[in-house]
């Protein structure tokens, strides 16, 4: 069955109110000023793991435009790969930072911040602190998108399994025991070695896709979770879709604005705004 095209909204706590203004109150010259949009995909883009026609038509009318979108995610690259070719997207950052995918003369180019050997090395690590999770934390299974993780790990909580608040703490514990960096996305609670991560996958991507200086205030970045909190405190403007609501009481850094709609069809409401802005100025 096709997702539902109708746009939801989500009523954000009173408590947020403080925190999060509306998309409706973001300065135009704001907007109009930007060069492009950094944005996640689970949940930003998507719902259920399918792209929200909104999102679609978003994409393609900012690039149509010239308004370069990157998108970086948690997701693996061999998931976000055909993502890549099929997308009006300048380029996507996989694995919280640590692979670049981009097209380059209709081919599929991929970077890694690790070279093969370390790569290789950090594997083995992984695959142990995996196996560590698997066996300490009662209930706890690998995402079904492992196989194309070239180098973290990554829990299912919420795309296909269910983990409680308790259940998902004892994971990120695991991790960081293992000496791991953990963060919980709205699906999945990943792990990684090394010092990547949003932030630096999208200065990455601005300089070597777009060869262009990385100058965070010619971005907005949006996104809906936990995972995005290291975007939302690096760069000066931020977007929450509406669905960010479910994870304000875990967050400790949040977006500078959200939009009235869920997932895609809160992106979407950015993109027009955006362009809309560019129209006026």
């Amino acid at each position: 069955m096709p997702p539902d095209s109708t746009p939801h909204t989500c009523a954000l706590p009173a408590a947020a109110s403080g925190r999060l203004r509306p998309l409706a109150a973001l300065p135009l010259p704001q907007l109009a000023a930007l060069h492009g949009v950094l944005t996640d995909i689970d949940d930003t883009l998507t719902a259920d793991g399918v792209i929200a026609p909104a999102a679609l038509d978003a994409l393609h009318r900012l690039a149509a435009a010239g308004v370069p979108v990157v998108a970086i995610t948690g997701r693996p690259a061999g998931w976000s790969a055909p993502l890549a070719l099929a997308w009006p997207v300048a380029a996507i950052v996989a694995e919280n930072g640590a692979v670049l995918l981009r097209r380059q003369g209709g081919q599929l180019q991929i970077d890694f911040v690790a070279d093969a050997a370390t790569r290789a090395a950090h594997q083995l690590r992984l695959q142990a602190c995996a196996q560590a999770v698997l066996a300490q934390v009662p209930g706890a299974t690998l995402a079904q998108d492992s196989a194309g993780r070239l180098t973290d790990i990554a829990i299912d909580h919420s795309e296909f399994a269910h983990l409680d608040a308790a259940q998902i703490a004892q994971v990120v514990a695991v991790m960081r025991a293992h000496g791991l960096t953990a963060t919980v996305s709205s699906i999945h609670i990943n792990g990684w070695i090394g010092d990547h991560d949003k932030p630096s996958g999208a200065r990455w991507a601005v300089q070597q896709a777009l060869a262009r200086p990385w100058n965070p205030a010619e971005w907005v970045y949006v996104g809906d979770s936990t995972n995005d909190q290291a975007m939302f405190q690096a760069m000066p403007l931020t977007v929450g879709v509406a669905n960010i609501a479910r994870f304000l009481p875990q967050l400790q850094a949040f977006p500078g604005y959200v939009t009235p709609a869920e997932r895609g069809d809160g992106f979407a409401e950015l993109a027009s705004a955006l362009l809309a802005a560019r129209a006026a100025a």
